[in-house]
């Protein structure tokens, strides 16, 4: 029997290791290709019971236990509610968002007893991303109730306006004269202080002369979570019941969403859109929400379409 040359030994061994070559690339490429179609297949059962619990948690929602209105903010990518989600007798506040869009609100006050005193607040610390608006809702109490007496607002040194030159009562039991401006300018660097400015007929009868406080509101892109379907919790406290932002409880969903174009949509009684934002809060009757899921955009398969219908049923006959 004639044995092999060394030189014909080579070339078998050269084509068996090329033979064997393109069936490992074969086989890790068929690997490569199965792993991604079965972590899309997860990805959209995760979006898809998450619309699920969307739509049976925004059909029920309800006023809130500390009698707010059912609806607290509805944007493109952001939808805040009221809801009895666990069925416990008790409304939680609940927030559906993309991870980017980030929101946030922080309360301070501060009070002087000088005849035509003013005070002042500062935030800072509330940046985690870009910043894309900023709003401070001002209300005040004192002496308040004749002409020209009211407070002169400002951020960073720039005058905003005057709350409490009209309709304000001297020493009232409630905040009153609340008028919101547009901060985002100021607020870019991550931080902002407000002062209120009394007039000088504004005196220490209350005893103070003025209390102010200042509600300030945000909204950031955090782009590390731009792809992130979260959901956020608060249970009420105390009595009378009270959310408090810091004790939400946030999950996520899915981190695969790849939506530009936005989540919510909203309706009212007539089915037509509301795209004005104070109109979505108070004449939304119907909601469509819609997701975009993909793993990696540069690879087939492509993206996912989402897309359900729900009906706010407690707001069906407001």
């Amino acid at each position: 029997m004639r044995s092999f040359t060394l030189i014909e030994t080579i070339i078998t061994v050269l084509v068996f290791s090329l033979i064997l070559g393109i069936v490992c690339g074969f086989l890790v490429a068929s690997y490569k290709v199965f792993g991604f179609g079965w972590q899309q297949a997860v990805a959209i059962e995760e979006a898809r019971r998450g619309i699920e619990t969307m739509m049976r948690e925004i059909r029920e929602a309800r006023v809130g236990e500390d009698g707010s209105y059912p609806i607290v903010k509805a944007g493109d990518k952001e939808f805040v509610f009221f809801s009895d989600i666990d069925r416990d007798g008790e409304v939680e506040r609940v927030r559906y968002f993309l991870g980017s869009a980030n929101s946030g609100t922080i309360t301070k006050e501060c009070e002087t007893s000088q005849k035509g005193g003013s005070c002042s607040v500062e935030f800072s610390d509330f940046l985690q991303g870009t910043l894309t608006s900023a709003q401070v809702k001002v209300s005040l109490k004192g002496d308040f109730g004749w002409w020209r007496e009211y407070a002169e607002i400002s951020a960073d040194g720039e005058v905003l306006g005057n709350v409490c030159d009209s309709g304000c009562s001297d020493c009232s039991s409630f905040w009153q004269g609340t008028k919101t401006f547009d901060v985002t300018e100021q607020a870019q660097d991550g931080e902002i202080s407000f002062l209120a400015d009394a007039t000088s007929r504004v005196d220490p009868l209350c005893p103070y002369s003025m209390k102010a406080k200042f509600e300030f509101s945000w909204e950031e892109e955090i782009e590390s979570q731009a792809h992130q379907l979260k959901k956020g919790v608060i249970d009420p406290v105390g009595d009378p019941p009270q959310y408090f932002p810091d004790q939400e409880k946030i999950t996520v969903l899915s981190s695969f969403v790849r939506n530009g174009p936005p989540i919510f949509r909203y309706f009212d009684e007539n089915d037509n859109e509301l795209k004005d934002l104070p109109a979505r809060l108070k004449d939304t009757k119907r909601m469509e929400i819609y997701l975009l899921v993909n793993v990696n955009p540069e690879r087939f398969p492509n993206q996912y379409e989402l897309r359900s219908s729900v009906q706010l049923r407690n707001l069906k006959e407001n």
